[in-house]
């Protein structure tokens, strides 16, 4: 039986491809690639019964195996949730590790159903190492321009509203400061890599000659890194710096740090939501308290817990007071610090507005 092989991996990419995993889940839970959906051939436990039976049989044995335990019942469920795929997603495709037994198994049986789905060559292992590669290679033949400011001049906006902007953060699900921490949780490492590849390959896709903006991030974006050759080459490229006067930037961290964070995490947890509030604030407070010092961060606390206790009654206006505190404590003199090292490198700084025409002019 003659089924379709399919390679174009940049393409697949590129399209947002439809595809079925049939790995396992914890090889899925591993890394995975956004367009995917975890339709396992064989689940854990399977996995591994399998897997000692290949190590201690050979392996025919561990196939036979894998027969027995994926059969009748079981594998008409599996059978149809590749089915309904498919016929939700004509265009996919599936693949496996690295485009082996279970994903040839999975398209032989979707044949003989009366679906033709390609397999991709060389599976996962395959689409994950041309995203290394080409992320890789993209940062060893060019430079980027990163935006940089002081916390609260709205990069990130900035970064999401440009062609040719890549969103880091975004990838990371994490804002990259103490008081950034996703309500649910961050990728895995790998899918953090291959997301930012994409996104990178489908901006150099449209816009082939510009350059790519970056926001000034550290090489830790919460519990997620930049792989180090692409830190490094943020590090070397050219900097656009936001001026931004102090109160301004105080408006739009108590925005998105208190009033946009407490609507969202009320709507995530619910009758929970005023506890699990309050709990974010102090304890991203208390995670640069050894920056601020001891009688700093007591200070801080205390003016939080304050503006907590009354944030109802005020329509949580004695948050600025602890927030105005940190951003002149903390934020502030870390963001000066980084800056005056890369100063040599600033090609143009000015208010928010002019930033932005610079950008998009170039």
């Amino acid at each position: 039986m003659s089924l379709p092989l399919i390679n174009n991996y940049r393409q697949l990419l590129l399209d947002d491809t439809p595809m079925i995993d049939v790995r396992a889940p914890v090889e899925f839970l591993s890394g995975a690639l956004p367009s995917a959906t975890n339709l396992p051939l064989i689940n854990d436990d399977e996995r591994h019964q399998v897997g000692i039976h290949y190590k201690n049989n050979g392996q025919q044995s561990a196939i036979e195996l894998g027969h027995e335990l994926v059969n009748g019942e079981i594998k008409q469920q599996r059978l149809q949730a590749w089915q309904n795929f498919m016929q939700a997603n004509p265009n996919g495709v599936l693949y496996c590790a690295r485009g082996g037994l279970r994903s040839q198994l999975t398209q032989e049986w979707l044949a003989e159903a009366g679906i033709d789905c390609p397999k991709v060559e060389g599976g996962y292992k395959a689409l994950r190492g041309f995203l290394h590669q080409y992320l890789s290679n993209y940062c060893a033949n060019n430079m980027f321009t990163i935006l940089s400011g002081m916390t609260g001049t709205g990069k990130t906006e900035i970064i999401q509203a440009l062609p040719t902007g890549l969103d880091l953060e975004g990838a990371a699900n994490h804002k990259g400061s103490s008081f950034g921490r996703p309500l649910d949780e961050q990728p895995a490492q790998i899918d953090f890599e291959n997301r930012i590849a994409i996104d990178l390959l489908k901006v150099e896709d449209q816009h082939p000659q510009s350059m790519v903006v970056l926001e000034d991030e550290s090489r830790n974006i919460g519990a997620r890194h930049i792989p180090h050759y692409f830190a490094d080459r943020m590090t070397a490229s050219q900097f656009v710096v936001i001026d931004m006067d102090f109160e301004e930037r105080l408006e739009r961290l108590w925005q998105e740090y208190v009033v946009e964070r407490y609507l969202k995490t009320m709507a995530f947890f619910g009758a929970t939501g005023e506890q699990e509030f309050a709990s974010y604030l102090r304890e991203s407070l208390l995670r640069v308290q050894k920056r601020l010092g001891g009688q700093r961060t007591r200070e801080l606390l205390a003016s939080m817990d304050a503006a907590i206790e009354v944030q109802h009654g005020d329509n949580f206006a004695s948050h600025r007071d602890w927030l105005a505190g940190i951003t002149r404590d903390y934020y502030d003199p870390m963001y000066s610090y980084q800056l005056e090292k890369k100063k040599e490198l600033v090609v143009f700084r000015g208010p928010r507005e002019e930033v932005v025409e610079w950008l998009q002019r170039g």
